[in-house]
């Protein structure tokens, strides 16, 4: 699973990678170190051919929920690569609302006797993290307001992240940004590109075990730092 990950790109950045037609940020793009479910994240939709970046709520809520939000006790923050073409909560949203989900890093934890490691993994470019997503437009009840929600999309590890966890976040490369965002693409092209990325795009190190609190602070920078083992 991915439950964890970090903000500290530029607009200028996502501008530039993403191609986006906004004219200007939709946030001020402060660093947020410890990105937890059910806040607000960014992503890159697609509207009337043009790219935007969107608030949307981490953990995705499907437009056909009509309970109040509470009521919905499902982790819906990842969607599983073998299933999320078939699961009811994320189907529909797989064949006609995808997203894009940048990401500075993320972390995971390995299992260590009865202990939990955090590890953060970044690229070994030192560029975005372009994450597969799904999001989608539910209103809710209580308010009569819209509300976009968006789930990343995991998958089974490459050989270089199994050392540390059994799953991995879906990541894309730029050339496939247009047909995961294309609304007319075919379910059976689209499941193709649900793999793990390359062995050496990624990096990693040890961190503070502070992260394993939701509560820790998400502008304390000294949460990616590594440390000793």
């Amino acid at each position: 699973m991915c439950g964890r990950f970090t903000r500290m790109y530029t607009w200028r950045e996502l501008v530039a990678l993403y191609r986006l037609t906004d004219p200007s940020p939709p946030s001020n793009l402060q660093p947020r170190y410890n990105i937890c479910p059910t806040t607000t994240i960014d992503a890159v939709i697609q509207r009337d051919s043009n790219r935007v970046l969107e608030q949307m709520r981490w953990g995705l809520v499907p437009s056909w929920w009509n309970k109040p939000l509470k009521e919905l006790r499902l982790a819906t923050f990842n969607a599983r690569a073998e299933t999320v073409a078939e699961k009811p909560f994320y189907r529909s949203a797989f064949k006609h609302t995808r997203c894009l989900i940048p990401a500075s890093g993320y972390y995971e934890w390995q299992t260590v006797g009865k202990e939990k490691q955090p590890y953060y993994f970044t690229r070994r470019d030192g560029q975005v993290l372009t994450i597969a997503g799904l999001w989608s437009e539910w209103t809710n009840p209580e308010t009569d307001k819209p509300q976009n929600s968006c789930t990343m999309i995991i998958t089974e590890p490459n050989k270089f992240v199994a050392g540390v966890h059994d799953r991995m976040p879906v990541i894309l490369d730029e050339k496939q940004f247009e047909p995961w965002l294309d609304d007319s693409a075919v379910p059976a092209s689209l499941v193709k590109m649900l793999k793990p990325t390359g062995e050496r795009t990624l990096a990693c190190h040890p961190v503070s075990k502070r992260v394993n609190s939701s509560r820790a602070d998400g502008d304390d920078a000294t949460l990616i730092e590594q440390v000793g083992l």
